[in-house]
C-alpha cells in the first residue's frame, strides 16, 4: 500500500496546527495536562489521549485519512506532522 503525498508542506501542517490549537483547542483541554491532542488540520476535529498512539488511534477513526498535527498539553515541545500508524486492512 503507498502513501499518499500531502498536499500542505510540512510548515504548513505545522502552521495549521498550531493555529487550531491555539484558536479553538487549548481551552478546551487545558485540565488535561501532558495529554496528547492530535488534531487533523483539514477538519480540525481532534482527540485526547495518554499518549500518541491512542489520540491519533482515536482521531483516525472519525477522519481515516487526517493530516495529525501532535501537541502535549501544557508543553510546546511535542509537536509531531504526519499521518500517523496506519490500521491493518
Amino acid at each position: 500500500m503507498s502513501e499518499t503525498a500531502s498536499p500542505l508542506s510540512p510548515e504548513e501542517i505545522a502552521e495549521r496546527g498550531d493555529r487550531l490549537y491555539t484558536s479553538h483547542i487549548r481551552q478546551q483541554v487545558e485540565s488535561a495536562e501532558g495529554q496528547v491532542v492530535a488534531i487533523d488540520v483539514h477538519s480540525g476535529d481532534f482527540s485526547l489521549g495518554e499518549d500518541a498512539i491512542v489520540a491519533v488511534d482515536d482521531l483516525q477513526t472519525r477522519h481515516p485519512h487526517a493530516e495529525v498535527w501532535l501537541v502535549r498539553v501544557g508543553s510546546r515541545h511535542y509537536h509531531r506532522i504526519g499521518r500517523g500508524p496506519r490500521k491493518p486492512q
